[in-house]
């Protein structure tokens, strides 16, 4: 079990999805986000839940509720959450819309990560995954700066920090749920 905590955000919008993708069935759950905390449970010590309101859910869980901001939908606003509720100083990072990521990747991020860099982050051919990674403290006044000046472009952040970037070459393990036919395509992968 790995030490690191894991934060998985389940705040967005799914504007795409039409719905709230963080409560979609899946992999004989009740919601995406209860079969994520599930498998994410075996791997890491302690896996919290990033979002606007833990009352959406009917599961028990460590929840970390957003700071309440006029950006309703900005992740800045869980980064700057967690900072202030996590007293490590990294956590890993991951989008509940990321159900086929593995151990393998997990692990891939946490032997290529340092305590000299701001983060750690994927990145596939299809560009940086800026929500698969280790963040470090060392980004959390950052982070509080972007949420006050309403900036929330995690990918500006990563480039014009000291980010580690991992390459991997096969972008399956990413495949993120934004579209009803990409939720279609992975319950058929299951």
């Amino acid at each position: 079990m790995l030490d690191i905590p894991c934060v998985i955000f389940a705040g967005g919008k799914s504007s795409r999805m039409g719905e709230d993708k963080s409560l979609l069935r899946f992999g004989g759950f009740d919601t995406l986000a209860e079969f994520q905390l599930s498998r994410l449970s075996k791997i890491f010590k302690t896996v919290y839940i990033s979002c606007k309101d833990k009352s959406k859910f009917d599961f028990k869980a460590s929840f970390i509720e957003d700071i309440k901001t006029d950006s309703v939908f900005a992740p800045t606003a869980g980064f700057v959450a967690i900072y202030e509720k996590l007293p490590q100083d990294s956590f890993f990072a991951l989008s509940v819309d990321s159900p086929f990521v593995s151990k393998n990747e997990i692990n891939k991020i946490i032997e290529a990560d340092s305590l000299h860099v701001d983060a750690t982050i994927a990145k596939t051919i299809s560009g940086i995954q800026p929500m698969f990674g280790i963040y470090h403290r060392s980004l959390e006044h950052k982070f509080i700066d972007m949420l006050k000046e309403d900036n929330h472009k995690l990918r500006f952040l990563l480039k014009s920090s000291n980010t580690n970037f991992v390459e991997f070459h096969d972008e399956k393990p990413f495949l993120n749920l934004n579209h009803p036919h990409e939720y279609q395509e992975a319950l058929k992968l299951l």
